[in-house]
């Protein structure tokens, strides 16, 4: 049965080293929950737990979700996956089996305990979208056998074991289609476009734009992200999404880089190189479900998203 002997949760959070696992921690904490981290430090960092290890009610562990897991927790947060290209391209069968297997793994867990689960799915799983801007119906149109493919299909797959197991064996589960977020603690050589642009002008390097910029994205702040993902955590056991979980307002790459360039304050050339392979034209959230079920919305815009993970990006730049 289901831990219930005690009013303070015991949380897990897998990935919780990683960007986002760790801020998602930090509110956890703040509200009263008792967390167990657990990370493998493939792309996680402790610099981003460190603040945490005087906390009695943190605990981190050590461990790879492709391998079972025997713990005792009211609740679990799947985000053990790397995220941004140039690590889940780095080892694209392990990306695939830390998606698939790790899903299996956690499922087993929450199946066991009878708790509650959220999964930190990706905007990915749109693909390079024909719709604009995406809707959870939306089936994408994914490239099953490119570059892009380890993280794509990995999370799709993902997608399909969370609502089979809710449908078969009623497991309460929670699915969050993640699009575009930023913020500190992101890593400064992940490659996504925020951390590169940032880091590319403080250090006065060429501003490296792929294609000729006219691609689109939506960038969340990651405290808003984090809203998001608790609030869904929250909603009746009948209800499983997907939710997008985004910001809807559009921006070209070329946008992007010449805001970072005036908020850094930089002279770094704009320089433009080929497009890669999948590379989406367009990624917009429509948000109508989160705002609908949720009564969510962001909060924080770009300009002033982007001067809080200026100052923190400062450092590594130095």
């Amino acid at each position: 049965m289901a831990r219930n002997y005690q009013s303070r949760k015991r949380i897990l959070v897998t990935g919780g080293a990683g960007f986002l696992g760790s801020h998602l921690i930090d509110r956890l904490l703040e509200r009263g929950d008792e967390v167990l981290c657990v990370d493998n430090l493939f792309t996680g960092a402790k610099r981003n737990i460190d603040h945490l290890h005087g906390n009695p009610r943190f605990e981190f562990m050590r461990h790879d979700v492709c391998f079972p897991l025997y713990v005792e927790v009211d609740e679990i947060y799947n985000l053990a996956c790397p995220a941004s290209p140039i690590h889940y391209q780095y080892d694209p069968v392990q990306t695939t089996k830390t998606s698939v297997i790790g899903a299996i793994n956690m499922l087993g867990l929450a199946k066991r305990l009878k708790c509650k689960i959220f999964q930190a799915s990706t905007s990915e799983v749109y693909g390079d979208p024909h719709v604009h801007p995406q809707k959870e119906d939306y089936w994408g149109n994914v490239n099953p056998i490119g570059i892009r493919s380890c993280y794509d299909e990995g999370k799709r797959c993902a997608e399909t074991l969370f609502f089979d197991y809710h449908r078969q064996m009623g497991l309460d589960v929670k699915v969050a289609r993640i699009f575009n977020t930023y913020g500190p603690r992101m890593h400064p050589a992940d490659g996504r476009v925020v951390s590169n642009f940032i880091m590319q002008a403080l250090k006065g390097e060429p501003i490296t734009l792929y294609g000729d910029g006219s691609q689109t994205r939506s960038f969340c702040y990651r405290d808003d992200l984090v809203e998001g993902f608790l609030r869904l955590m929250d909603t009746a056991p009948g209800f499983a999404g997907p939710v997008n979980i985004g910001n809807p307002n559009e921006f070209t790459i070329r946008e992007l880089a010449e805001l970072v360039i005036e908020l850094t304050g930089s002279s770094s050339p704009l320089e433009f190189r080929p497009l890669p392979q999948d590379d989406p034209m367009q990624r917009q959230p429509d948000i109508a479900v989160a705002r609908e079920t949720l009564g969510w919305e962001p909060k924080v815009q770009l300009r002033e998203g982007l001067e809080r993970t200026i100052a923190y990006f400062r450092d590594f730049a130095n």
